[in-house]
């Protein structure tokens, strides 16, 4: 990468991690996912309940890996039947730590996520005693409506297609709500735009912890 290139980059983290510690979050960034997967074990005490949701990001950094490795309380829902996945979600609720990443970063400070079953803008929110994000410099948008428009262009109809869902945006490569408001989309049964999240000034300090890495993250 160029050197000024890089430089820039550094600044846009930096400028991003400060305005989300003004909105009382705990937030980092380093160079490298390897960094990331580092930090995120300094945050892990030996023997916590810990849950996930499902990250391209995580498995990317190895934080997957991580947290099989048998440290951990881990409650893996890959592993389990599928009628048991319902009830992981809800002991998301009481585990120690979530983990998870985010659809989008805005430089003023906030996190942007859409859900479809919505377990994981609910444990970002509530319940876990703490939530860690990593998050790629690409899903670091300028404004709310950038990050509206992320999701709608790159993140749904990626993750519609990762899931095999028969969306419209799946099947053409964009939202079919694109030119509307936030929520505008598909009626399809299987959409996955659900619930629309934005985690902005948080009641408990630095319960949320956000790692911002300087290179392209899952999507």
């Amino acid at each position: 990468m160029n050197e000024n290139v890089q430089k820039h980059l550094y600044q846009k983290l930096e400028r991003t991690a400060d305005a989300l510690c003004v909105n009382r979050m705990d937030a980092h960034w380093v160079k490298t996912k390897e960094e990331a997967l580092e930090l995120v074990k300094s945050m892990l005490p030996k023997g916590s309940v810990i849950t996930s949701g499902g990250s391209a990001t995580l498995k990317e950094c190895g934080i997957m890996e991580l947290l099989r490795c048998g440290d951990y309380q881990y409650l893996d829902r890959e592993t389990c039947a599928p009628e048991e996945i319902g009830e992981i979600y809800r002991k998301a609720f009481s585990a120690d730590v979530y983990l998870c990443s985010s659809n989008a970063v805005l430089e003023s400070g906030a996190l942007y996520n859409v859900d479809g079953n919505s377990n994981r803008v609910a444990a970002m929110t509530f319940g876990p005693k703490s939530v860690i994000v990593v998050a790629g410099a690409n899903k670091i948008v300028p404004t709310l409506e950038d990050a509206i428009a992320r999701v709608k262009r790159i993140a749904a109809p990626v993750n519609a297609a990762r899931l095999a869902q028969e969306t419209p945006c799946s099947r053409c490569g964009v939202c079919a709500g694109i030119n509307g408001e936030m929520a505008a989309g598909c009626r399809s049964e299987q959409r996955i735009c659900c619930t629309y999240v934005v985690n902005a000034w948080q009641r408990v300090p630095n319960r949320i912890k956000v790692i911002l890495v300087a290179e392209d993250l899952g999507f």
